[in-house]
């Protein structure tokens, strides 16, 4: 983004992705598109391209380490990266405690 108020409406669109909303939508979306929530035979895919993404199915929980994790990073403002970080930060407690109660800890 170039401007300014494209970089704002960016920062905008990653933070509606991340933190409390960003979790619900995710398990909303996946939940709609009848994707699993989470099958820990079937690892997060770190290295693909764009249209693998978008037509390879993968589950909710591996969409945190496939994008969700990575948009903390990509926030062009001050002002979004306080936020963002909070959020962030949510995310992956959120995903610790996902873990222990899959794994009866």
């Amino acid at each position: 983004m170039t401007t300014l108020e494209g970089r704002v409406v960016q920062d905008a669109d990653r933070l509606d992705a991340i933190g409390a909303i960003g979790i619900a939508r995710t398990f909303a979306y996946a939940g709609a598109k009848g994707n699993l929530i989470y099958n820990p035979d079937k690892p997060a895919r770190m290295d693909m391209t764009p249209e693998q993404y978008r037509n390879e199915p993968g589950t909710a929980i591996n969409h945190f380490d496939e994008k969700l994790l990575k948009l903390n990073n990509l926030l062009n403002t001050e002002s979004a990266r306080m936020i963002g970080e909070k959020r962030h930060s949510f995310m992956e407690q959120f995903l610790t405690e996902f873990y222990a109660e899959w794994n009866v800890q």
